[in-house]
């Protein structure tokens, strides 16, 4: 399924705009787009919702016929296994998380650890924990820890636009990550000189617009037959004010939707 992510509407939710859109608002914009998947990811007030108020926006998912996955950071097992609970509460048949959180950077050693623990209970719930791959730990070693830890509801997220600032190139993970590939974030990205001629800006671009050879990925992980989901997110700069950015960044949602709708 092609659906939608927390970063689609990053701005939109933002405190920088005049009335940020919440939870079920961002649920609803999903629906009018005819989307049926969304990602709750690095979202801030989940854990801070009350029973009421989650068991309200579940009900909405339910209601508009969404889909729901979750994405936080960290391997915690206390941490994931909350993540498990909320899980369940949303119907929700996939995590993704990173090794490290905010002040949480565990070894690889101790991460698998932490993993092997919860990943029992992942098993039991049917759902998937799909690790991000990103600048702070290599493919090499996110697909080495995947791979030791075994189980079948463990995979990876890939993000090859993350791996750019850990001196990777984007075809390169794909390639290394595809067979172990649960979840895609799909997004494209560019270099662009800053003024003056004195280094680059690496920063998002309108999908098929960018860097990102897409078709390759699509062709590496073949997400349709392997049931692999694609979630559309931004890394849209600032455009200068609320009203610019916010019209840009739906824009970019809607030329995403496109073009991954067009390469089917």
């Amino acid at each position: 399924m092609i659906g939608l992510g927390s970063y689609a509407f990053f701005w939109q939710q933002s405190d920088r705009v005049p009335e940020p859109l919440d939870l079920i608002g961002a649920l609803e914009r999903t629906r009018e787009l005819d989307v049926d998947l969304f990602q709750i990811c690095d979202y801030a007030p989940l854990l801070m919702m009350s029973s009421a108020e989650l068991h309200e926006a579940a009900l909405a998912a339910r209601r508009l016929g969404i889909r729901i996955e979750l994405g936080t950071k960290g391997v915690s097992p206390g941490h994931l296994m909350t993540f498990l609970r909320l899980a369940e509460r949303f119907d929700a048949g996939l995590v993704r998380s990173m090794i490290y959180a905010p002040g949480f950077r565990p070894s690889l050693d101790d991460a698998e650890k932490m993993l092997r623990q919860v990943m029992p209970a992942y098993e039991v719930e049917g759902v998937t924990l799909a690790l991000e791959t990103y600048e702070h730990v290599s493919t090499a070693d996110l697909v080495g820890l995947v791979e030791r830890v075994g189980s079948h509801r463990i995979g990876i997220c890939l993000d090859p636009a993350n791996v750019v600032a850990g001196l990777e190139l984007p075809r390169d993970a794909v390639e290394r990550c595809a067979p172990l590939t649960r979840n895609v974030h799909a997004k494209d990205f560019a270099f662009s000189r800053q003024e003056g001629w004195v280094g680059f800006t690496y920063s998002g671009a309108p999908m098929g617009e960018g860097l990102h050879d897409y078709a390759h990925l699509f062709a590496a992980v073949d997400p349709e037959a392997r049931g692999v989901n694609e979630i559309v997110e931004h890394w849209l700069p600032w455009q200068g004010d609320p009203e610019t950015t916010v019209q840009a960044e739906i824009a970019w949602t809607t030329t995403a939707l496109d073009y991954l709708r067009s390469i089917r």
